[in-house]
């Protein structure tokens, strides 16, 4: 396993040109997440990615000869599925008409089924960021434009009903929970910290305490 930071240009991918090299590329990548979610990292290899994406393996090494540089694009390639997923959060008519604490519900929603949808991937993916640099450091640009995404969101449309002094320290830390919580959940089971529950008593159970964190006088009336 890939423990060391790498220099940039050993993690370069010399991109196709002709459309036949593209396509026989984009094989290349649906496989590797493939290879990822079925095995995780140890199961991505040369020879297990040359037969799941049925090329030789000059397809391979036409693109670089870095075994990292080449699980890093199939990361990328992977992440990319969850980004298009989590656009929902800048889609305004997504959110129209939603009171604020139907939409912090809505918000945590959303969050925790980016997790659930791609769980798959993000199980060795998490576990790998332990011990492999370079997928801790994308990884953590990632979560910081997924953490403004939903920061952004909830301070635009809750600002003025978050009961907090500093709501946007106050929306920060809710992701962080929310987000924390998810990745626990994804990369270590659903009995980790408690006992197992359902995906939709997860997200309820989240749901609410964002709600308290960040609308306290409104959720203490809706339940008092």
């Amino acid at each position: 396993m890939a423990t060391s930071a790498a220099r940039s240009d050993d993690l370069e991918i010399r991109a196709p040109r002709q459309e036949r090299t593209r396509r026989a590329w984009a094989r290349v990548l649906d496989a590797g997440v493939t290879l990822v979610e079925e095995g995780g990292y140890e199961a991505f290899t040369i020879a297990a990615l040359c037969a799941k994406a049925q090329v030789p393996p000059r397809a391979l090494y036409d693109r670089t000869t870095s075994k990292d540089a080449l699980f890093l694009a199939v990361y990328e390639h992977g992440i990319a599925r969850m980004v298009a997923d989590q656009q929902v959060f800048r889609d305004p008519a997504s959110w129209a008409g939603l009171a604020p604490a139907a939409l912090v519900t809505a918000a945590v929603g959303e969050l925790t089924g980016l997790f659930r949808r791609h769980a798959a991937f993000l199980k060795p993916v998490v576990l790998l960021s332990g011990v492999h640099p370079e997928v801790l450091r994308r990884g953590r640009a990632h979560v910081h434009a997924l953490a403004a995404a939903f920061g952004d969101l909830l301070l635009e449309r809750t600002r003025d009903a978050i009961t907090q002094p500093d709501p946007e320290q106050a929306v920060r830390q809710c992701f962080a929970t929310v987000f924390s919580t998810c990745v626990v959940r994804t990369a270590h089971g659903a009995d980790f910290a408690a006992p197992e529950v359902d995906h939709d008593t997860f997200t309820a159970y989240l749901a609410l305490t964002a709600r308290r964190a960040l609308l306290a006088h409104d959720e203490a009336a809706a339940t008092g």
